[in-house]
């Protein structure tokens, strides 16, 4: 019988909950550099594309040229609205464009980091336990506790603001091309007219508002 949310209905420009974690839910990143290598292939995935450099090198006197073979790249595809990597899982909040853009851009970034951490520790076999999860968000009310909880990740084991999420570019403390938190900060500058009007900010509506987000979310939250 397949696991939940691991058979996936795709939609054109629709928002998507991504997330997996290690097999056996061992950890996927052990030091700092495992975390920045993960964002580095989410960077070159996910900004728009850059002129390929030339290569030129010269074995035994003979000069060749070329040019070193590219990501791939999803910069038109795909936007990457949330994120937050945890010791042992991930969580991707993302607006797919056209259909079945995450089926390659999940097999890629996937497979990538898979291949840099078996050869990193030496180790073989599947580093995630089986394929991605994804969960098409039907609703803006989902859409923006997704967030929250996405954010709340780290709450228990460090401080929002250090972890690797996507809260920095919410609270506008950092700026990153290919995170877009737009389409949910645009709540809050209309919040008088919405059911959220007590809510000033992103950061009171994830850190003070009451509400646990799995009462949202239900199934949208990772088991």
């Amino acid at each position: 019988m397949p696991s939940k949310n691991s058979i996936k209905l795709y939609i054109d420009n629709s928002y998507y909950h991504i997330y997996n974690r290690g097999v056996e839910k061992r950890k996927i990143f052990l030091d700092k550099k495992d975390y920045k290598v993960f964002l580095s292939y989410l960077k070159a995935y996910l900004e728009p594309p850059k002129e390929p450099k030339k290569l030129e090198f010269q074995p035994n006197n003979t000069v060749f040229k070329g040019i070193r073979r590219p990501l791939n790249n999803f910069n038109k595809e795909i936007e990457l609205t949330a994120y937050c990597l945890m010791p042992n899982h991930f969580h991707l909040l993302i607006h797919q464009k056209t259909s079945k853009a995450i089926e390659f851009f999940m097999r890629s970034l996937g497979t990538k980091y898979s291949q840099y951490f078996n050869k990193k520790y030496e180790r073989v076999g599947y580093l995630f336990q089986g394929t991605y999860k994804a969960v098409l968000v039907e609703n803006d009310n989902y859409l923006l506790h997704l967030t929250r909880y996405i954010h709340l990740n780290p709450s228990k084991e460090s401080p929002l603001k250090g972890a690797y999420s996507s809260y920095s570019e919410y609270l506008g403390e950092r700026k990153t091309g290919w995170v877009k938190p737009t389409k949910i900060l645009e709540f809050f500058k209309t919040a008088q007219k919405t059911s959220l009007n007590d809510i000033l900010s992103y950061q009171s509506f994830t850190e003070d508002y009451l509400l646990d987000p799995k009462e949202v979310l239900g199934e949208l939250t990772i088991d």
